[in-house]
């Protein structure tokens, strides 16, 4: 009887301090740029510098701050990566949006987007990946972890516009992504950054074959009580609506881009 006594009370301190659990994660993040202008009058060594500012755009830190059930991903703002010189005006649109809100335990999110001064605000289930655990292992930090790997199809809308070139019209791609992500379990959550979650445990590496998140940063349990409200403000859409009107917006700001004497305007709209 004492036994089972015993149990009981660690398993229900097991439960409080699970439910008590809190933690802030700080992310860096770079994508992969593969960028090319099939323009004569466009050298190679500003083909080599807009390649390295589109770099430097994506190069960004974020926070996720959560609880055993609820998460909150956001940008730490910071100065934007500077222009090239030669009149050369790079303009990256799409991408992360400003808050990101998920729930693991009811499997959904909402997601606080700006597209072009308009605040919309995504509502919709989680995508549930089919992570295949894998046996490999590798340190992040202090911290053991272990590789987990799954497929995504995609939809990407691509456009690359040169003002003294005909426009060329947006299309989609579908495509397959090899996601591969290490999560340790020494962090008993299911979180992770971005849209990604469902594993057991802490992820703190994530690449989806265009992106890269990896950790630099925990703090869990802070002296401060961590509050993670859902964003509220913002016409609510489901996703799929979203991308169509941001295929929308995207296509008319595409017409509307205006054409300059002796300058370039390069716009590229990458999916997040």
């Amino acid at each position: 009887m004492l036994r089972i006594i015993v149990l009981i009370i660690f398993f229900i301190a097991e439960s409080i301090s699970a439910q008590d659990f809190q933690g802030v994660v700080t992310y860096q993040t770079n994508r992969k740029v593969d960028f090319k202008v099939g323009d004569s009058k466009t050298s190679p060594e500003m083909q080599k510098q807009i390649q390295e500012m589109l770099k430097k755009q994506f190069q960004k830190e974020f926070t996720l701050s959560f609880n055993a059930s609820e998460s909150m991903y956001k940008e730490i703002e910071s100065l934007g990566a500077p222009q090239p010189a030669s009149g050369v005006r790079i303009m990256v649109a799409g991408g992360g949006g400003d808050l990101l809100y998920k729930n693991v335990k009811e499997e959904r999110f909402s997601d606080k987007r700006d597209m072009f001064g308009k605040i919309f605000l995504v509502k919709d289930k989680l995508e549930k990946l089919e992570w295949k655990l894998e046996n490999e292992t590798k340190k992040i930090g202090n911290y053991t972890c272990y590789k987990a790997t799954s497929k995504r199809m995609v939809e990407r809308m691509r456009s690359v516009t040169i003002n003294n070139e005909e426009k060329k019209e947006m299309e989609a791609e579908e495509e397959e992504l090899t996601i591969t992500a290490w999560y340790t379990p020494e962090i008993p959550v299911a979180q992770g950054p971005g849209n990604f979650w469902g594993l057991p445990g802490l992820i703190l590496e994530v690449n989806d074959g265009e992106q890269n998140m990896l950790c630099s940063k925990i703090v869990l349990n802070p002296k401060k009580k961590i509050e993670i409200k859902e964003p509220e403000k913002g016409k609510v859409v489901t996703q799929e609506k979203f991308e169509t009107v941001m295929r929308k917006k995207m296509k008319e700001m595409q017409d509307r881009m205006p054409r300059r004497n002796g300058g370039q305007s390069v716009r590229i709209r990458m999916g997040g």
